[in-house]
């Protein structure tokens, strides 16, 4: 008789966790909590301990403004769209990395930077804070940079929209990674 092993708490955690886009209810987002996630999140492993985020929260009632002010960077005909795409979320998390010149530095940021962020998604979704990491054309307009006072030598990676919900997005399947798996035959 086959033993059926019991998904860990962790394992569980990880294969649950979704990205929720939209349908928000009206618990604001506080943002003791988000700070409260960051400081477990921030343990992600990162080279040289050089932890190259910092983050920027835009509050439940800064959220229209923040929206109106990012929608304005859009070409007109679009700005309504992005505005009322904006306004979807409770508050938004700005994930801002360090660039440094070096390649190789660049790429181990942004590595220990998405390590970081997939850390707080994992912790908000067992509070049922949905969490989405968007990387829509606007983190790479300067006038949005601008309106963070994200500096030259930093880089968007994200917008986290945040927000409560009730229900969970539909589950989407994942290959396994078997599937994707080779063994090298030096």
């Amino acid at each position: 008789m086959e033993v059926t092993k019991r998904p860990t708490a962790l394992q569980q955690v990880i294969r649950e966790r979704r990205a929720v886009k939209k349908h928000y209810n009206d618990k604001p987002v506080a943002e003791e909590t988000v700070k409260e996630l960051l400081e477990d999140a921030v343990w992600a492993p990162t080279h040289g301990v050089r932890q190259p985020w910092r983050f920027i929260f835009i509050r439940p009632d800064q959220t229209e403004n923040f929206a109106e002010k990012v929608a304005a960077t859009y070409p007109e005909e679009r700005q309504q769209n992005r505005f009322e795409y904006l306004s979807e979320p409770t508050a938004f998390l700005v994930v801002v990395m360090e660039e440094p010149e070096s390649r190789k530095q660049w790429d181990e940021n942004f590595g220990a930077t998405a390590c970081m962020i997939q850390n707080f998604w994992l912790l908000a979704w067992e509070q049922q804070l949905g969490v989405v990491w968007k990387t829509n054309s606007h983190i790479y307009n300067q006038q949005v940079k601008d309106i963070l006072n994200v500096g030259e030598n930093e880089k968007i990676v994200g917008f986290l929209h945040l927000g409560y919900f009730d229900e969970k997005p539909a589950k989407k399947g994942r290959v396994s990674a078997a599937d994707k798996f080779t063994t090298f035959k030096g």
